[in-house]
């Protein structure tokens, strides 16, 4: 596959156009393979929003406080497990924070 790049002159103000070398392509199609796809940048805020509702919970596991009920064990259970079906923030089901 070939690429082409644009080139100027500055000394005469010439464009031109030529087509990039063997390793100019491997490091462009470096670059492009370590970028996040769009489902990897879609999980990414899933897991975002699901580990801030996680740290606003986090004082329910504290050894210094009063014993978490199962209600709070299973918020905690079910944002944790959101990564297994939920595919972007479009098609999650948040569980419901227990009082």
């Amino acid at each position: 596959m070939s690429r082409n790049k644009t080139v100027v002159d500055l000394s005469t103000g010439k464009v031109s156009t030529v087509e990039i070398t063997g390793d100019e392509l491997a490091a462009l199609e470096a670059r492009e393979a370590a970028e996040p796809s769009e489902a990897e940048r879609k999980m990414a805020m899933v897991r975002k929003k699901r580990d801030k509702l996680l740290s606003e919970t986090d004082y329910w596991a504290l050894s210094d406080t009063t014993a978490i009920t199962q209600a709070q064990t299973d918020y905690r259970q079910a944002l944790r497990d959101i990564t297994k079906t939920a595919t972007s923030l479009d098609d999650v089901t948040w569980p419901t924070k227990p009082e």
